[in-house]
């Protein structure tokens, strides 16, 4: 299926990729004509986070500007970026406000954001956590800014009776919001889960994850508006590990071949065709792997070169072939990313 990036007023970002539902044309289009055109789907391209130690001087320049801030940084390269540390403690809304302005300079950026941990992952929630996590949340949304929130269990959390209703409670909790739900055991791997996200209008998150087990395999499914999917990396050795040695980092350091990618084209292009915004969010994130492959899937999905961060591409020589200018300098000996 075609695809052609949205040209909007700053035209040094990697644009969100467009695709007709009904005429699989080609089209470049403009903000405005985005806006009256509903027909059109959209699929925007991103990165998992941006507060990373390991990405100085490989994703960040060293030394950083004045006034350098990550969001805004990352801004000119993707419409898109998963909030993490929503997970680990609710967003506050001074933060939101913040990051709003930060990215301003893009008018096409969406963020999408987890949901705290202790809905998805401890449990016993009440309505004052409700409350808390709202408060950042209602900033992005209310800004226009908040593509989706995702709900991210873990391998642990089965289908159960038990877990379907506390599944329904959470959604009730944050209606609110363009949900996703992102599941990890074969269990749920269901119709009838399926249809209950589709009742409900929530979206399902296809992801990309070691197959160990009874884990969820690659998938191109859309329950809602909203189509989601998350590449994590296929580091089999260390995505259950449990060895103290190795740091939790290690299970993201994956740097996906474009042997790899290609059949992620192809189902995106498919979860694109039953949705209106399909967010696309590499996971990989150990020494900007993910970043790498995000920008190779928005050169593979549009067909269109792409503006490359001038300190990833002398650690990832790779990115020259995707790359819409010449390095400003001559790569003479490329620095190893490890």
């Amino acid at each position: 299926m075609p695809f052609k990036k949205v040209i909007g007023p700053f035209d040094t970002v990697n644009s969100a990729i467009v695709v007709s539902k009904k005429s699989r044309t080609n089209t470049i289009m403009s903000s405005k004509t985005q806006m009256d055109a509903p027909q059109k789907a959209r699929i925007l391209v991103g990165i998992a986070g941006w507060s990373y130690a390991d990405w100085n001087g490989i994703v960040y320049p060293t030394p950083r500007p004045r006034d350098f801030h990550e969001a805004t940084y990352l801004a000119d390269f993707f419409d898109t970026i998963e909030i993490n540390t929503s997970f680990y403690h609710p967003l506050k809304a001074a933060s939101a406000s913040q990051w709003i302005e930060r990215i301003e300079r893009n008018p096409q950026f969406i963020f999408t954001a987890k949901l705290w941990q202790k809905f998805t992952h401890e449990g016993g929630t009440g309505a004052e956590d409700v409350k808390i996590v709202r408060e950042g949340f209602d900033v992005l949304h209310d800004a226009g800014r908040l593509g989706a929130v995702l709900l991210q269990f873990p391998f642990s959390f089965h289908h159960t009776t038990e877990n379907v209703a506390r599944l329904n409670q959470i959604l009730d909790d944050f209606e609110y919001y363009p949900l996703v739900v992102e599941v990890r055991h074969a269990s749920w791997t269901q119709n009838s889960f399926y249809e209950l996200l589709r009742k409900r209008g929530v979206g399902i998150c296809n992801i990309d994850q070691p197959l160990i087990g009874r884990s969820v395999k690659p998938g191109e499914k859309a329950t809602s508006a909203v189509g989601y999917v998350r590449l994590h990396g296929r580091r089999y050795d260390t995505w259950f590990s449990d060895d103290p040695e190795s740091p939790p980092s290690e299970r993201y350091n994956y740097l996906y071949s474009a042997k790899e990618l290609e059949p992620w084209v192809e189902r995106i292009q498919h979860v694109a065709e039953n949705a209106q915004t399909t967010f696309v969010i590499t996971n990989n994130h150990y020494r900007g792997k993910g970043v790498v492959n995000a920008l190779e899937l928005v050169r593979m999905l549009s067909g269109n070169k792409v503006k490359v961060p001038e300190t990833l591409r002398h650690h990832y020589p790779r990115l020259e072939s995707v790359a819409d200018e010449p390095a400003k300098e001559p790569m003479l000996f490329p620095l190893p990313p490890e």
